[in-house]
């Protein structure tokens, strides 16, 4: 990953189970895991990397936004991994989004250029 100073290089999150948590962002995102023993897993995407360690999420407290191409099909890969939608495909100046929550109730968003 290219490193840019001041960018947001790595983000964590918190799961209490890692096969369901893997098993969505690998379908929903196709990213790839790395274990790091019972208490943490590496993931890497392009343009992302970050990791999971063993932990109750605390829902709401940050949500971190992905970029699509497509969000149409963005929104239905989430749906189709088991995500939950919480926010349609909606317009803000600037752009459209849609919002969901991942199995652990993780909550991101998806946006794409208007």
């Amino acid at each position: 990953m290219t490193t840019v100073h001041h960018q947001i290089q790595y983000i964590e999150f918190l799961s209490q189970d890692f096969d369901r948590i893997k098993s969505f962002y690998t379908e929903a995102f196709g990213w790839e895991f790395t274990d790091w023993g019972p208490e943490y897993t590496a993931f890497a995407g392009e343009y992302v990397e970050g990791g999971f360690g063993k932990g109750k999420p605390v829902s709401g407290s940050i949500m971190p936004i992905l970029y699509s191409d497509n969000p149409e099909a963005s929104l239905e890969q989430v749906k189709v991994a088991g995500g939950a939608i919480t926010k349609e495909i909606f317009t803000f100046p600037g752009g459209r989004r849609f919002e969901f929550t991942d199995p652990d109730e993780n909550r991101l968003a998806v946006w794409t250029k208007e």
